[in-house]
């Protein structure tokens, strides 16, 4: 698994959703998906984007006369190890206290206990 998929900030997640939407995208096409979610200048969007080129997430296409960006990681990759990470830093690795905070903290429907249910039977087959 690519190590990039973990070191994605905030902000370069919002670019990373345009790019796993579509892609290859040019940099300006990225700032004008972006404008509307975010106030952010195209020069801010350059920078986030040339730092997920040094990461390792995004590629770039330079045989053309536009640079086209592309991801190199995929989103459920991303998820991944953000949930890693989040399980590690949250819950000192323990997906059992993870699920008993949710459980009993959250509200949950009848379907979603019904699928909570259902993954955890799978689990036991």
């Amino acid at each position: 698994m690519n190590d990039a998929a973990g070191k994605i900030s905030n902000a370069e997640w919002l670019i990373m959703k345009v790019l796993w939407e579509e892609s290859p995208l040019t940099a300006s096409s990225v700032v004008e998906r972006l404008k509307s979610v975010k106030d952010w200048s195209p020069k801010t969007i350059q920078t986030l984007m040339s730092r997920l080129v040094k990461k390792g997430a995004l590629g770039v296409n330079k045989d053309e006369s536009l640079y086209r960006f592309y991801p190199l990681v995929s989103q459920e990759e991303c998820i991944h190890q953000e949930t890693k990470s989040f399980l590690h830093k949250v819950y000192g690795d323990s997906f059992q206290l993870l699920l008993t905070h949710f459980v009993r903290e959250e509200s949950l429907s009848a379907q979603e206990i019904q699928e909570l249910r259902h993954l955890l039977d799978e689990k036991l087959q």
